[in-house]
Order: C-alpha cells, then structure tokens, then sequence
C-alpha cells in the first residue's frame, strides 16, 4: 500500500490490509467532506443541507414527503426535521400539506434554493475535476464498484 495513509495518521502497522483499507477510507471520506464544507461556507451550508436541496431539486417542481427524503440522503441524519426547518427558514425549501392526506406535508425547493445550488455548482464541478485529476475515468468506476461492495446490503 500506499505511504499516504501512515504519514496522515502517523502510524506504520496496522492489523492487516483490511485494517488500513477501512483507515483509507475514513480518511479519504473526511477529506472530501472538509473540501465540501470549504466550498459550502461562504454560503453557509452544509453538505448534509446541500444534499437535501440536490434531492428537492432533482424533484422539482415537485417536492418529497421528509420519508422519501431520508431514504435519499448520503448521510442518515437523525435531525432531518430540524434540517428542512433550518432550510424553510432560510427561504430555501418550503413545506406544504398534501391533498390527499392533510397529516402528511411535502418539501420542496424554492426558486432560492435553486439559485443557490447554481451558484454553487462551480465549486461542486471543481471537486469532481480535482478528483478526476487524481483518478482516471476507469479508475473511478473501479472505486466506485468497489466501495458497492462494501455498503450494498442487498447480498
């Protein structure tokens, strides 16, 4: 393996290949969440709200119940309600009870909240450049199939 790892977390021996590859991971993990927190501040957002919006826009004009939200999310956030306040808030998102069954409300982007994630599309671009820098096309697909096999359960 790589000498990456050992210089980021100071250490030379781990407990066999597997032991290192979930370190690798951890760390390549927070490594991208802090360069999306950097690009995310200026706006003061977070990745976590920042998915939300991604999945209400990919929806829109639409919205979704906060269940189907929380089945879409990267990270499961226990605080997703607070999350969607924070955002209606904001003016970003806004809730609205359904027709059909008025104790069920849906969520869904604001013509603000779509400004935002446009003008944060330059930045999210030039994290997915950075990583095309580093890894070929074919090398992506390869990672991304390998980190399936870790996380998909349907085995």
């Amino acid at each position: 393996m790589g000498d990456a790892l050992r210089r980021r977390i100071l250490q030379s021996r781990f407990d066999g290949p597997h032991h290192e590859a979930v370190l690798s991971l951890h760390v390549a993990a927070a490594h991208l969440r802090a360069r999306m927190e950097k690009a995310f501040a200026d706006e003061d957002l977070t990745p976590a709200q920042y998915n939300v919006l991604r999945i209400l826009n990919g929806v829109y004009p639409e919205g979704h119940a906060r269940c189907d939200i929380a089945r879409r999310v990267l990270d499961r956030a226990p605080d997703l309600t607070r999350m969607i306040d924070r955002l209606v808030g904001r003016g970003l998102a806004e809730r609205h009870r359904c027709d059909e069954d008025a104790r069920r409300s849906m969520t869904r982007i604001t013509p603000k909240g779509r400004r935002l994630l446009e003008r944060l599309a330059p930045h999210v671009e030039a994290e997915h450049q950075s990583l095309a820098q580093r890894l070929t096309a074919a090398e992506a697909r390869t990672l991304s199939r390998l980190l399936e096999r870790i996380f998909d359960e349907a085995d």
